[in-house]
């Protein structure tokens, strides 16, 4: 069973098993809040999940998922054809 006692030893058996050995725990922090960040995730839900009170880390990861400038202006584009369908 995982415990903070024991999370070193068996971390650094995972490491030495799979070969990666330039991975850090931290890395799987940044990897895990930029997913969530470019999937989607909001200011308030990334400080909650990185157990922060201040927007300063949060707003690092969304800084990496500004290129949903594609994706916003997509789905604000079908949301004008979809009126105009409607009224036209």
């Amino acid at each position: 069973m995982l415990r903070r006692n024991n999370f070193r030893r068996i971390w650094l058996r995972v490491i030495e098993r799979t070969g990666l050995d330039d991975v850090h725990f931290h890395n799987l922090r940044h990897t895990g809040n930029t997913l969530a960040a470019t999937g989607g995730a909001t200011t308030r839900e990334l400080m909650q999940r990185m157990g922060h009170s201040s927007v300063r880390a949060a707003l690092i990861y969304q800084h990496l998922a500004n290129g949903r400038d594609h994706e916003i202006a997509d789905h604000v584009d079908r949301q004008i054809r979809k009126a105009q369908d409607r009224d036209g």
